[in-house]
């Protein structure tokens, strides 16, 4: 217990250089292995079953992103309150929040699974399914949604094990749902001939072992809260609170779910199947682009949520530089790669659909062209999550993808054709990067200086005590003379 509270607490003493990095890499880690299992499980399904395949994984896509924004909604929600809890030591709090959190996790997704479930044609032809693709989108996704409550658990309680200092038992966390999801990918594909139900069962298989994993964790005592059954009961204000936190990467996700659905009803129109595919291997190279920056900041956030909490606001500032930083290098070096070698990398996916594959190699150097700057924007967004300021977080949060990428993707292909769609992704993130830059310069002009904290912490001693110091300050002025 000593060891897990001195986890905990050193978020407020340590260097931000070390705690950034022993929290960030293995959440960066684990969101390299996630993406490298979105790479290969879509590889698989590219030369396995064949690019109508791929086609379909893209059209399931904006509904498999609702499922996870309300995963986030409650998982990032609670975590950052977890997170500002342990900062105000309040742990029987925080434990309230995971309780009310798994119960969530679990009733969520079971309403969106039926409501799929009944109206799944329409939903899939909705979101841009062809007659072509449609009966491959509806095996894959009816059985996806049907392990969303594992998906939802396991993404939850894995934040919530980041959230209490141990980001490495959150990394092998992912790690592990990679490693499985892979293994099962080849041999329902492969050696059972499942084809794409089988890539299918493989994502929720693996789901349902990773959430026996995280759970594990809690019930077996190895973590320093508790998930207790007397809190698994819903507590109107917990919610209120988890869901106004949350509602920031839930909205991103929801208009990220809205931008794919126009995105694939564009690509459709202006060049059929073809491009639908071809974006699905964009949106898994794009991962690998996307998922370190995530992963870092997911490392950022208990460090900013607990030294907030506990009026530590230099530390938070130097926690937000260096997370900016790094997120801007790590950018730069994986778009650097990806220019050198867009064919090869397009070709893994589709080598018998040369299509495919040069329509993907050209987009992706202009799709990704300004992701170097995007690392200060995630971050940065990240940030008002972490210190639970809802508002500003969703702004941000939805500037890029809505606010900015759905109305350039509703006019620019009216004049560019095809390559309007690929020119709105590095507009967008120029424009979303300076409204961002806004915010932050102005939240962080607005932090109180170190000397009026702790004017303020001295002020609220109790009375015998400030008396006491003077009394010292005098005696001491004396024998000064």
């Amino acid at each position: 217990m000593v060891k897990s509270i001195d986890r905990s607490a050193r978020m407020g003493t340590e260097s931000i250089g070390k705690l950034l990095w022993s929290f960030s890499w293995p959440a960066i880690v684990g969101m390299l292995v996630n993406s490298l299992y979105n790479i290969v499980s879509r590889i698989f399904v590219g030369h396995g079953i064949g690019t109508l395949a791929i086609a379909a994984t893209v059209i399931a896509f904006p509904i498999m992103t609702i499922m996870f924004a309300f995963a986030m909604l409650i998982g990032i929600g609670a975590t950052a309150l977890i997170s500002i809890r342990l900062g105000e030591n309040k742990k029987d709090e925080a434990e309230q929040i995971i309780g009310n959190a798994a119960l969530l996790l679990i009733v969520l997704p079971l309403i969106l699974t039926i409501i799929y479930t009944l109206y799944s044609e329409q939903i899939l032809i909705f979101f841009g399914a062809s007659a072509e693709v449609l009966p491959y989108a509806h095996d894959y996704t009816q059985i996806i949604m049907f392990g969303s409550v594992f998906g939802a658990l396991s993404f939850g309680f894995n934040n919530f094990i980041r959230a209490q200092g141990n980001p490495k038992i959150a990394m092998l966390t992912n790690i592990f749902a990679a490693i499985t999801n892979i293994i099962f990918n080849y041999v329902f594909i492969f050696n059972l001939g499942w084809g794409l139900k089988g890539s299918a069962f493989a994502t929720i298989l693996s789901q349902f072992l990773t959430m026996l994993w995280v759970l594990g964790y809690f019930i077996l005592g190895y973590s320093e809260l508790k998930f207790r059954l007397k809190y698994l009961k819903p507590k109107l204000s917990v919610t209120f609170m988890t869901m106004t936190i949350g509602f920031a990467p839930f909205g991103m996700h929801i208009a990220q779910s809205v931008q794919q659905t126009i995105l694939n009803r564009t690509l459709f129109s202006y060049g059929g199947d073809i491009a639908i595919s071809a974006v699905g291997i964009i949106m898994s190279i794009g991962t690998i682009l996307f998922m370190p920056i995530v992963g870092l900041s997911q490392g950022a956030q208990p460090i900013i949520g607990y030294n907030y909490g506990a009026n530590q606001y230099e530390r938070v500032k130097e926690t937000l530089k260096k997370a900016v930083l790094v997120g801007t290098v790590m950018a730069s070096i994986g778009y650097v790669f990806m220019l050198m070698y867009p064919y090869q990398m397009a070709q893994l996916f589709s080598p018998d659909d040369p299509a495919v594959v040069a329509m993907a190699a050209e987009a992706l150097v202009i799709f990704f062209a300004l992701i170097p700057l995007v690392g200060f924007q995630i971050i940065c967004s990240n940030y008002f999550q972490a210190v639970g300021k809802p508002v500003q977080s969703i702004i941000l949060s939805m500037s890029r993808q809505v606010l900015l990428f759905i109305p350039l993707l509703l006019i620019l292909p009216n004049f560019f054709g095809i390559y309007g769609v690929w020119y709105t992704a590095p507009i967008a993130d120029i424009l979303s990067v300076l409204f961002t830059a806004c915010f932050i310069f102005y939240e962080i002009r607005r932090f109180p200086k170190e000397d009026s904290v702790e004017l303020e912490a001295f002020e609220a001693l109790p009375n015998e005590t400030i008396d006491n110091f003077r009394r010292d300050d005098v005696v001491e002025c004396q024998a000064s003379k």
